[in-house]
């Protein structure tokens, strides 16, 4: 699960936040009074959410979105007026904050980032020119030297790079080094 900084410009405010959410069992990594503090953080963390004022005493809270890493949303808390100036598709809630609110919206952020994260890591990763020229070269001379069909010379890459724990690419190179005369 993600990480959650507290960010504001008060740490009297800040502290009374990561309570609220403590009490829900949701334990904030960080209590932050500058968005550089912020940035240093997050860089050390893989993912999570950042809660925030408007502004800290460094940054508008717009900017530090545009600065926050990929894994990390901003949940920005702000008065009624303040909604006009928090960027678009960012997370926003109102003051005076409801507990119950605070940590819903904790929860579901935190739950759509887990969500993202393994979506992302589900996918596919794209081969590059070369490396599908390796797995070629590699199941041409394996279907010319031992008569396999292509499928059954992909098969048989396939299962010897997961059975050496390495990608396709680097075991055809692999098998193309070890059988090529030389």
């Amino acid at each position: 699960m993600g990480s959650i900084i507290v960010a504001m410009p008060k740490i009297d405010d800040a502290k009374k936040i990561s309570a609220i959410l403590q009490r829900r069992g949701l334990e904030s990594s960080a209590i932050c009074t500058t968005a550089a503090s912020v940035l240093s953080k997050v860089h050390s963390l893989d993912s999570g959410i950042v809660i925030c004022g408007r502004s800290l005493p460094d940054m508008y809270c717009n900017k530090l979105a545009e600065y926050l890493p990929e894994y990390f949303e901003l949940l920005i808390l702000t008065s009624f007026e303040g909604l006009n100036h928090c960027p678009q598709g960012v997370m926003t809630l109102t003051m005076p904050l409801k507990s119950m609110d605070l940590i819903h919206t904790v929860e579901m952020m935190l739950y759509q980032l887990d969500r993202k994260i393994k979506k992302q890591k589900s996918k596919r990763k794209k081969r590059s020119a070369e490396e599908q020229k390796e797995i070629d070269r590699a199941k041409k001379m394996l279907m010319e030297r031992n008569n396999m069909t292509e499928q059954e010379a992909f098969r048989y890459i396939q299962k010897c790079s997961m059975d050496s724990g390495t990608n396709m690419a680097e075991t055809a190179q692999m098998i193309w080094l070890l059988n090529c005369d030389g």
